[in-house]
């Protein structure tokens, strides 16, 4: 069943194309499919040079890609698709400030009017502006609502009184709907795609929904004073408690929470406790009771666990109180709310509070509140909010029996960043478009499906559109290992060997270690064998020389070479004792690295052994691909570095259509261009490719 923005799409589908027509009708080659029109031997010598580039760039090999299309300007100086390429490639190698000095110099040469100059200049407005690769949400843009998930569409009932909203990995979120005692799960677009009513006696009223450990949800009854035990597609598994007022049961459990280590937390609103269980259902302890320090709770409503500390907010002493684990109270985080319900950590570990008619975001260090946004509707009463994951604010109307979706403001404005990275014409024909879809702040657009995609030719419509693969769904990953070969880890060999085998321990069965590079004065790849460990042990030990001179950029860059072709989540993983080592930056500077690898999708994780703390350099480059640096000593290992990559969102998608335009027995290049719609956002891209010679 769809809900109204989605049927929606399908009538804007009609609009964009009918406005990319327009658009590409100006781009050079729709009608005349000559590359760098003209005559003489400088332009057979520029056209020549510029098919090797584009050949190379589809190969991911960028550094040759530049060299194709340097010498094709040498020919053919101030062509404007020569310069669009080489920006292209410049900007796919890192090197941003000089791919935006190759695009501005093509869009004069188009003039920027021109549909190829709207097009390069919406890239570089977005490229140019963006302030970091993976912001936090606390950077004071403030949130508006963007769209909704209606409970109540062209007379159909979707759902009634939602009370919670579970965003999931794949872009999409399990909504509670309270009033028609069911789970639904909202794609990106508002179709549904599951629905689940518990077992043979029903949900009753549920009202909360959190993850469990492994493939588990948990979902409170508020009415049948119990929580139900789910798989992760929404199926009854088993109960945990009952109703009642002894230890383990329960009067209209609410909110849940659940800590690192699997212990589920249940608001166990009528008895006025908190609730806990361990990950097998077996009850541990409650608290919250009047006592000497707290005077106990009137109205407890939204929970949070985080780094043993228990967050919960009472609707009625409009506050937030804070215990530690075993529910002793430690003091209050912050109080004049309004009527806090639901709280949520985001992945940065700050707090997000539905407070009333508004979503709140708070700093538990410094306690300071921020208003992120508030619901438009006349009728509100937010129950639950939770950010998805494409940054989108999702909040839970109970009142207006709906989902006010809430977006950035500047993405609002800005739309959505679409790469088409790579054409293939193997199977000509047929043609494959591989692509990445990301906002302005160059996080991944995950969950779309085929209605989101307009593929064109040219401006008209190409024939056999099909979306092949998306990668936010794909269970694949690749690993390159690098390993710092400096004169300190010479001592620490049998520590970067242990890190090189918990890597490979944690790997799942669509995971493997691409390559392995030692961070040598020259990188070299190590010798590697998937099915032999001993292989790895030699490898993680390495076969060359320890010493200062040990070159980091250049291993780097090595090492996330060999990622481009393979899966399309992809890591790094660098174990090190922390430093880049002295001679770090001295070909590629530590922001061009950094881009090479965001620009390419691919995370840079640290694993720091000898004791050691990982430098702000180190630092910088896990902060800005979304990855992290742990050490190799802490309890809980450096596996989740490569186990966690499968759950990581990813924003590129293949498609396939049916080319209908003349090759020119492979001599005419062919324009495609791609067109993405979400909710009210959008954004496109338009390449050239060449057909296969015949």
């Amino acid at each position: 069943m769809e809900h109204s923005a989605a049927k929606k799409r399908i009538l804007l589908v009609t609009l964009f194309a009918a406005a990319f027509r327009l658009l590409c009708a100006q781009q050079p080659g729709a009608g005349d499919r000559t590359p760098i029109p003209g005559a003489g031997a400088n332009t057979l010598e520029a056209r020549e040079e510029f098919r090797l580039g584009i050949q190379a760039y589809n190969r991911y090999a960028f550094n040759e890609a530049i060299l194709s299309f340097e010498r094709a300007l040498s020919y053919r100086p101030g062509e404007a698709m020569i310069l669009e390429w080489l920006g292209r490639s410049y900007y796919r190698s890192g090197m941003e400030e000089i791919a935006l000095a190759q695009w501005r110099a093509a869009g004069q040469a188009y003039g920027w009017s021109s549909g190829p100059g709207v097009l390069l200049g919406s890239m570089m407005e977005t490229v140019s502006n963006r302030r970091s690769f993976l912001p936090v949400e606390d950077d004071g843009i403030r949130y508006v609502e963007s769209g909704r998930y209606p409970g109540l569409s062209d007379g159909t009932v979707l759902f009634r009184q939602p009370t919670a909203v579970l965003p999931m990995d794949d872009g999409s979120v399990w909504i509670v709907a309270y009033g028609s005692n069911e789970i639904v799960r909202i794609d990106v677009n508002g179709v549904i795609h599951d629905r689940s009513r518990g077992p043979v006696n029903g949900f009753d009223r549920p009202y909360d929904l959190v993850k469990g450990p492994g493939d588990t949800m948990y979902l409170s009854e508020y009415r049948g004073g119990r929580v139900s035990v789910l798989n992760s597609r929404g199926e009854w598994q088993f109960y945990i408690g009952t109703r009642g007022r002894g230890e383990g049961q329960f009067v209209g459990p609410q909110n849940l929470a659940v800590d690192e280590e699997g212990y589920l937390y249940v608001v166990d609103y009528g008895n006025r406790r908190i609730s806990k269980f361990d990950p097998s259902g077996a009850f541990i302890l409650s608290f919250g009771k009047r006592d000497g320090i707290f005077q106990g709770f009137l109205s407890p409503t939204g929970i949070a666990v985080r780094d043993g500390r228990v967050y919960v907010a009472d609707g009625a002493l409009k506050r937030i109180v804070v215990f530690d684990r075993n529910g002793s109270y430690t003091g209050d985080l912050a109080d004049g709310f309004s009527g806090p319900e639901s709280l949520r950590f985001l992945r940065d570990g700050r707090l997000l509070a539905a407070d009333t008619n508004r979503v709140l975001l708070i700093d538990t260090d410094t306690a300071i509140v921020r208003e992120l946004g508030a619901a438009g509707n006349s009728r509100v009463r937010i129950t639950g909010a939770d950010m998805d994951r494409n940054g989108n604010v999702l909040a839970a109307n109970f009142d207006a029996g709906e989902v006010s979706i809430l977006t950035r403001l500047d993405d609002m404005a800005s739309g959505l960043f679409v790469q088409i990275e790579r054409v293939s014409v193997e199977q000509f024909p047929r043609v494959t478009v591989e692509l990445r879809v990301e906002d302005r702040l160059r996080r991944p657009v995950t969950g779309l499906q085929a209605l989101n995609f307009l593929i064109t030719e040219g401006g008209r419509e190409a024939a056999g559109q099909t979306l092949l693969e998306s990668g936010y769904l794909q269970t694949s990953s690749d690993i390159a290992i690098l390993a710092e070969r400096s004169a300190v880890t010479a001592a620490l060999r049998d520590d970067i060997a242990a890190a090189a085998r918990d890597i490979a321990a944690a790997l799942g069965p669509d995971q493997r270690i691409l390559s392995f590079v030692s961070a040598e004065d020259q990188p070299r790849r190590e010798r590697l064998d998937p099915l032999n460990p001993r292989v790895l042990e030699a490898a993680a030990r390495g076969s060359g020389t320890y010493g200062p001179r040990w070159r980091f950029d250049l291993a780097l860059r090595l090492a996330a070479s060999d990622l481009l072709a393979g899966a399309k989540k992809r890591a790094v993983i660098f174990i090190t004792s922390g430093t880049p080592g002295e001679l770090a930056f001295e070909r590629y500077g530590l922001s061009a690295l950094a881009a090479y690898m965001a620009n390419n999708g691919i995370i840079f994780n640290a694993a720091v052994i000898g004791g050691g703390s990982p430098a702000e350099e180190i630092r910088y480059l896990c902060r800005e691909t979304g990855g992290k640096a742990v050490s190799l000593y802490r309890p809980e290992g450096i596996g989740e570095l490569a186990g966690n990559l499968a759950s990581v969102p990813n924003g590129s998608y293949v498609l396939g259509y049916e080319t209908s335009l003349s090759t020119d027995f492979g001599r005419a290049y062919l324009p495609v261009e791609a067109e993405v719609y979400l909710m009210e956002r959008s954004g496109r891209d338009g390449i050239i490719y060449f057909p296969p010679m015949e």
